[in-house]
């Protein structure tokens, strides 16, 4: 005799499955029920009603005989004898295959979002992406965990409630399973916060008496228009879900009184046009508020969500948001990524292949991040997302999240595109990089050969494709730029003393890196381009032991050449700003590299007294690559359009404003402080000689501070 829950299982599965298909899943719930024998869970019931009970939620949404056999028998080779092999032999290898990877997943062991293990999210990535029944089980089993949580210990609901809510809900959302990420966040709030939960509650059953009339009504107004317009329908309604609720209380930092929209309707149709015409009805009836439309059909979100949104202002005077999609819609709407396996004979896979891919692209970016922290922040970033959906020129949809400028969108092109970008066409007008996009706009980047990225660029990239392409180019530039930079100091302290790197012998070089704990020569010229090693004192451990005491012919004090292409293993220090052309110096400042200084700045006296032994002597090189900041002070007539002339004098002679600042005024004058972007003195020559001539200035000098 069955036990009543597994003979609900059968006769659910007996309405979609066939026969020797329900047979192979009453054959593991016996092979199940005898592994798992004597085994309890802590509320004291039989440990096999757990998986049978994950079974009836997978069965529920009508998945495949495979998916609902693995899920009776996913805990069985963790917690029984039953081994890999055995189920093989008994239900093929698809079954163990998805045993195995649930048994994976439950191993993985997350504290929350922000500290997940990157190993175990990086596993749970690879194995979702190798077959998506794997998480459907997964997550239909946390379901089951968190209906039944009462009998856990509070820290453990505390931990578990965190754990859905920051990784499994959303990833139910990412794959379009709405009913269980509804119930996952209904589940892992009421748990994680109670008194919140119970306060929304409340709030919500205080409207209760009126809550019923509310939707009663609009869903008879709505089916009589829809009806009279010959659209036909099914109208559901309710309101909102009390995590939905808090949600939009945290983000917008609003009272419960100011979450106006509480009701929802769906309205669902037999077809897309059928979607428009119901938009049109229900516009009539109700007054639209403005903004609040999103045609999420003609522009499905990336998880393959479409549906119609609208929210309209009620005769009862509340906002209801209102969903218009056709039963396919709904049906993807509801199961995500598990409508695939819904029925055989489905033409549509295009929800579970665009899951697929958004995990292949996760995996993929954590192949290209610098460090597993960094792939980290990228799979979170794209985890929980807003999207907006923009053109390529010739129509192709590009997904990307909310807040992405052009340079995201070039990126989500291709890498190459990204590194080349110089500037962009939106809706064909140029614009620079940093625009930030909006829906339906069409975007073409301009790209120059030659032209690289720049580290400003993180400041407003947004997506994790772009920020791990941008980390990666300046991580390998930045070692180039230090090696080589390292490589000139080592050689030439040893050219001082009748050496170079290539008259030391390989043995005496391998055996001073192993002694400094370095691996490459590579490390050693970068410590030096950083100012963590000091050439000369390299230089001096590297030579034979009858010339370390050698006195240097020219002098302790190195020198450097710059052309101003030299990256980041060069910084020109911004209390003076030197420009080519200025007499300058460097010193070597510990873990920044070489730190380039006017001689003039007042900074350099105490440099040369207390670091003599860090500091350079530094010349410009014939022929200079690059802008350079440099600060003017303005003593100007305060009065209005003054800023403006002289922004218009400096564009026109081709320098860029990078900063503006007004230090103090006076009701005749005004104190400007420009940060100005030149490629050396000539042209800061030409500036000056401008603005001199406007009659609005009645100073100008070159800042030292």
């Amino acid at each position: 005799m069955l036990p009543g829950p597994v003979r609900e299982l059968r006769d659910l599965l007996n309405t979609y499955l066939e026969p020797e298909q329900v047979a192979m899943v009453l054959r593991a719930y016996e092979i199940g029920a005898n592994a798992h024998e004597g085994q309890t869970r802590r509320s004291g019931e039989p440990y096999i009603l757990h998986p049978v009970a994950v079974a009836r939620i997978l069965a529920g949404m009508r998945m495949d005989h495979q998916t609902i056999t693995a899920a009776i028998l996913h805990d069985t080779i963790e917690d029984t004898p039953v081994e890999r092999d055995d189920l093989v032999r008994e239900f093929g290898a698809d079954v163990a295959k998805l045993v195995d990877g649930v048994t994976k997943l439950d191993k993985m062991k997350f504290r929350t979002r922000l500290e997940a293990d990157a190993e175990s999210f990086r596993k749970l990535l690879l194995a979702m992406s190798r077959d998506l029944r794997v998480i459907f089980i997964k997550l239909a089993d946390r379901t089951h965990n968190m209906r039944t949580i009462g009998a856990m210990s509070a820290t453990a609901r505390h931990r578990i409630s965190r754990e859905t809510l920051q990784i499994y809900a959303p990833i139910a959302d990412r794959l379009g399973m709405n009913v269980l990420k509804e119930e996952l966040e209904e589940l892992g709030f009421a748990n994680l916060y109670p008194n919140r939960h119970r306060v929304i509650e409340r709030r919500v059953a205080k409207l209760a008496g009126n809550r019923q009339e509310v939707i009663d009504s609009i869903t008879s107004a709505l089916k009589k228009r829809l009806g009279e317009a010959g659209i036909p329908c099914r109208i559901e309604g309710r309101t909102k879900t009390p995590y939905s609720i808090y949600c939009k209380m945290r983000d917008k930092n609003v009272p419960y009184e100011r979450v106006m929209d509480v009701y929802a309707f769906r309205i669902v149709t037999h077809s897309e046009p059928h979607c428009y015409q119901a938009l049109g009805v229900a516009h009539a009836l109700y007054k639209p508020k403005p903004g609040s439309f999103k045609d999420y059909i003609a522009l499905p979100k990336a998880n393959g969500y479409q549906s119609l949104h609208t929210v309209l202002n009620s005769s009862f005077g509340v906002p209801v948001e209102i969903q218009i999609r056709t039963e396919e819609m709904d049906l993807v709407a509801e199961k995500g990524a598990a409508a695939h396996w819904l029925y055989k004979a489905s033409p549509d896979r295009s929800t579970a292949v665009r899951a697929r891919e958004w995990l292949l692209k996760l995996v993929e970016t954590q192949s290209r991040a610098p460090d597993a922290n960094d792939f980290m922040s990228s799979a979170k970033a794209e985890l929980f997302p807003d999207e907006i959906f923009v053109f390529t020129p010739r129509g192709k949809i590009i997904d990307l999240k909310a807040e992405s400028c052009a340079l995201d969108f070039a990126y989500a092109i291709h890498t190459d595109v990204g590194n080349q970008a110089v500037g962009a066409r939106i809706d064909g007008i140029a614009l620079p990089l940093n625009t930030r996009l909006e829906n339906g706009q069409t975007i073409e980047i301009i790209t120059r050969q030659g032209a690289k990225p720049q580290p400003e660029w993180l400041e407003f990239v947004v997506t994790s494709k772009a920020r791990t392409a941008i980390r990666g180019h300046m991580k390998n530039l930045e070692q180039a730029d230090s090696v080589a930079i390292g490589d000139r100091l080592l050689d030439q302290a040893l050219g001082r003393r009748g050496y170079s790197l290539e008259t030391i012998s390989q043995r005496r070089l391998e055996r001073y890196l192993k002694k400094s704990g370095l691996e490459r020569l590579e490390d050693l010229l970068v410590r030096i381009a950083r100012g963590d090693l000091l050439a000369r004192a390299v230089a001096g451990k590297l030579l034979p032991l009858t010339q370390r005491h050698r006195k240097d012919p020219d002098g302790d004090q190195a020198s450097l050449t710059i052309g101003g292409d030299e990256g980041s293993a060069v910084i020109y220090a911004s209390c003076c700003h030197p420009i080519p052309g200025d007499p300058i110096m460097g010193y070597l400042s510990p873990g920044k590299g070489v730190v380039i200084h006017r001689q003039r700045c007042p900074n350099v006296a105490e440099l040369e007294k207390n670091y003599a032994d860090r500091c350079l002597e530094v010349t410009w090189e014939p022929l200079i690559h690059g802008h350079f900041s440099v600060a003017l002070n303005l003593i100007t007539v305060n009065g209005p359009g003054v800023l403006a002339s002289i922004s218009a004098a400096l564009g026109q002679i081709g320098a860029n404003i990078e900063q503006v600042d007004q230090s103090h005024s006076t009701r005749e004058t005004a104190v400007l402080r420009f940060v100005l972007s030149v490629t050396g003195r000539d042209q800061l020559a030409r500036v000056m000689r401008r603005l001199r001539r406007n009659p609005n200035v009645m100073r100008i000098s070159r800042d030292l501070a």
